[in-house]
């Protein structure tokens, strides 16, 4: 099983304007980091998911770049699989798309409006938009999206994995009939493992599998140099996430309880890991000077 530890950009302090995410970017491609995952977020600092993954997948040669996660319903999802295909021939092996349902940010829901039900219309985009990566022509008339002989180009030589987060049984199940794999957040290694579950079975009932090592969740990490006032708003923002579970079950407190906390997920059955600092980040080199020290050493396979 291969192990893999990525870096997830969030809108931290001045670290992911302009001038913070090409830094990033270039100290990950320097130092060998596995991947980089970019936020669909509105509004903030942050660098816009796909212009994100343009640039870095342009201005690099073996980071793999991923969004997490991705919005899907609100957007036409004839043109998402274009700019995949585009991405993923450009940059072959190195696009990795995960999508959700709606915005984590309930002030960005309205950025996304759809014509029904959204759990009925992410479903049917998803499906619109894995035939056009793989089929040369493509008619479909469902409830939302009409597309009579169809197609994307330039197609991509392989197979584009189409990843998707969340945690609700429904959604979970939908991975297992429809998905690659799954990009979890704010899960404890209990319920992540309870997660895996239902994702097989609702995977074997369809005569199909989700890879075994395509199960994966996103991590923050308090770093030690953070602020009192730092660590109450990252601990206000796990409760506002999972007002059910003590921030401490899912949010790591320093490089000591990252390690052990991986260490948990990879026994509950995960392998993808999105590292995320969940306080702002001054500069990028520091931290990353401490994730190659404490947690690559954790990667295998």
């Amino acid at each position: 099983m291969k192990v893999r530890i990525g870096i997830g950009s969030l809108p931290a302090g001045g670290s992911t304007g302009a001038d913070g995410f090409v830094e990033l970017v270039d100290e990950l491609e320097a130092r060998g980091i596995d991947s980089l995952w970019l936020p669909d977020l509105v509004g903030t600092d942050a660098v816009d998911a796909h212009t994100g993954m343009a640039f870095a997948l342009g201005r690099t040669r073996t980071l793999k770049v991923g969004t997490g996660v991705l919005v899907l319903p609100g957007r036409n999802p004839a043109l998402v699989a274009a700019e995949l295909a585009s991405l993923a021939t450009l940059a072959p092996k190195r696009v990795l798309p995960a999508f959700g349902v709606r915005p984590a940010r309930a002030r960005e829901r309205q950025l996304y409006p759809v014509p029904g039900d959204r759990a009925a219309v992410f479903e049917e985009a998803l499906v619109v938009v894995r035939r056009l990566l793989t089929e040369d022509r493509v008619t479909h008339h469902g409830e939302f999206f009409q597309l009579t002989d169809a197609s994307v180009g330039p197609r991509p030589p392989g197979h584009v994995d189409l990843w998707l987060g969340g945690r609700a049984r429904v959604g979970l199940e939908r991975i297992g009939r429809l998905a690659d794999g799954w990009l979890g957040s704010f899960v404890t290694p209990a319920e992540a493992a309870e997660c895996r579950a239902i994702i097989e079975r609702a995977a074997a009932a369809e005569g199909r599998a989700v890879e075994p090592d395509h199960y994966g969740t996103n991590l923050a990490v308090v770093p030690p140099e953070a602020t009192d006032a730092q660590i109450a708003a990252a601990l206000a923002n796990s409760v506002d996430r999972r007002p059910d579970v003590s921030p401490d079950q899912i949010v790591a407190h320093g490089w000591a309880q990252a390690r052990e906390r991986i260490a948990e997920y990879v026994d509950a059955g995960l392998t993808k890991f999105v590292v995320r600092p969940a306080t702002p980040v001054p500069d990028w080199r520091g931290f990353l000077d401490r994730f190659d020290q404490e947690l690559r050493p954790l990667e295998s396979g």
